[in-house]
């Protein structure tokens, strides 16, 4: 991959942390308040508990895809960015397109897929 096309991923993967971090931020102030005095009763409070169930498993979403766009940070780096992790094929620029975090070509993520579904 030329160093053109890798400087366009860095700048997508740098976008995409720092939209995450900063609305990682807006959330812990906004989202994960909650007060007692709020809730008159208990269906008010269940349902308060929920949002914030939802609210969390969103939070840890988002921490995985940091994660991800870390990995591909680091992979941009190291100059083996776009590199099949399962089978050291180049993974295609439209796929790199819709997802740069990915790791795997479409042939080894089908493959991965497929396995999960037998196995689930």
């Amino acid at each position: 991959m030329n160093k053109k096309t890798l400087d366009r991923f860095q700048a997508i993967l740098l976008e995409q942390r720092r939209r995450l971090l900063q609305s990682s931020e807006k959330s812990k102030e906004e989202d994960l308040q909650l007060s007692v005095d709020d809730l008159p009763d208990e269906i008010d409070h269940a349902s308060a508990e929920i949002n914030q169930s939802v609210i969390f498993r969103l939070r840890d979403r988002e921490r995985v895809l940091l994660q991800k766009i870390e990995h591909a940070l680091k992979k941009i780096e190291n100059g083996d960015f776009g590199v099949c992790e399962e089978c050291g094929d180049e993974i295609s620029a439209k796929r790199l397109e819709a997802r740069p975090v990915t790791t795997l070509c479409i042939k080894c993520k089908e493959t991965q897929e497929i396995k999960e579904k037998i196995y689930a």
